[in-house]
Order: C-alpha cells, then structure tokens, then sequence
C-alpha cells in the first residue's frame, strides 16, 4: 500500500540574485563574482564572512542601493533593473538597519521614526501615531521624545529597527547591526529581530561577522571572495 505523502505549500520567491557580480575601480577590485541567492518569502537568512568577503556589497545589491556589473537582482520575479528610479523600491518594499544608526541628532526618537513616512499619505498625525506604536513594538514607549545624546546605544539602534519598519517593507535588511553594541544590547536587539520575524513572519537578511549573532537565523550562507563558499541551515531557529 501506498504512503500517502503529506502536502506541502512552497515558499514564494520574494528576492533573487542571479549570477551577479559587482567590480570596481574599473575592474581592479571584484566584490562579487557571480553570486546567485535565492531568498523565500518569510525567510530570516544571515550572511556570514570576513570583512572584503562580498556580504555587504551583496545586500547592497538587494537593498538596490548598488546595481549589479553584471547579473540581475529580482524582486517579486521582477528585475531591479526594470523598475527605473530604485527609490520608490526602497521606500517602500525594503527596510534598512545600520551598524551606526544614522539617526538624526536634532529630533526625538518619535521624530525620527516618522522620516520615512514624510512623503507617504499618511497624515501626520497617523505618522506620529503609528511611530509611537513602533516604539512601544521595540520596548521603547517611555522613550518617544529622547533624542538620540539621551539613549543608550542598544536604545539607539531599537529606534533605528522602529524606523525601518515605518513602511511596512516586504523585506528587512540588517548590516551589522550589533556591531557597535555591548553583549547585553547585542542580545537584547537580536532578540528584537528574531520577534519580529516570527510574530509578523517578516523577510530577514542580517549581515554579519559574528558566528553566534548569526545563529538565530533559520539559514545561513557563507561568503568568501566574492563567492558563497558554504550554506547550511539551522532547524532549532525556526
């Protein structure tokens, strides 16, 4: 008698890199030599490797803060290359958090929550509110109207994680983002990231150095040269 086999619903595609490669210089620096990445709808992947390895130039590429030399980016199975002006897709499909926060140093926490929603329809006061919404998401409701001089480092990078989710991006994109933090702060906003990805079933892809930050995620791919080297993944993170 047959087993029957149990069905499975397959994961949509939300990001692909094919075959890309990205120099410099005229060609003299290569930092990436055709990389192809396949990232699923709800995935939380981390890209591992030494500095020069190619990690941030390849979420670069994904961010569509940087075109591929050669090779495609897709998006929704749609070319980055297709889409004209990259920053309508940035506003609005892809969230950004960096190593050093890039926050305003003039406005509150709250304000600079606010800045991604400037230009979208959102009144202002559904901006403010939806900031304090994101705020109190991260555990920072009794920080609104700090500025960034009043906030510790792990506090200043939760208001740069509220930030990035103003717009309600598709995908989530995370370049060291403990990299200036103490263990404490470091644990505290990978616990963040990790929440958030489960509770929203958010698209993740966190960039890092770091062996254990990068063992919270579900997959990890290992970068080395400009190429990915190594992919394994973690069924304890998911």
């Amino acid at each position: 008698m047959e087993q029957e086999q149990e069905a499975t619903t397959p994961h949509e595609c939300l990001t692909e890199v094919i075959e890309a490669t990205r120099s410099y210089e005229n060609g003299r620096v290569k930092a990436l030599r055709g990389v192809s990445l396949r990232i699923e709808d709800g995935e939380f992947v981390a890209i591992i490797g030494s500095s020069g390895s190619g990690k941030t130039t390849l979420l670069q590429l994904l961010g569509g803060l940087d075109t591929p030399t050669s090779g495609e980016v897709k998006f929704r199975d749609k070319a980055l290359s297709e889409m004209g002006d990259l920053s309508t897709y940035r506003a609005e499909k892809v969230g950004f958090v960096f190593q050093s926060f890039h926050l305003l140093p003039t406005l509150t926490a709250c304000e600079n929550v606010q800045l991604p929603m400037v230009e979208s329809p959102l009144s202002m006061r559904k901006r403010e509110e939806r900031a304090i919404f994101l705020l109190k998401e991260v555990g920072l409701a009794d920080r609104t109207h700090h500025r960034p001089t009043e906030l510790s480092g792990g506090e200043r990078q939760r208001v740069a994680i509220a930030r990035s989710l103003a717009n309600k991006p598709d995908l989530l994109l995370a370049d060291e983002p403990t990299g200036n933090l103490d263990c404490k702060s470091t644990a505290m906003v990978m616990e963040l990231l990790t929440r958030l990805h489960r509770e929203n079933g958010m698209t993740l892809v966190l960039v890092t150095h770091d062996l254990s930050t990068a063992a919270h995620a579900e997959r990890c791919i290992e970068m080395s040269d400009g190429v990915v080297v190594k992919e394994t993944t973690n069924p304890a993170a998911r």
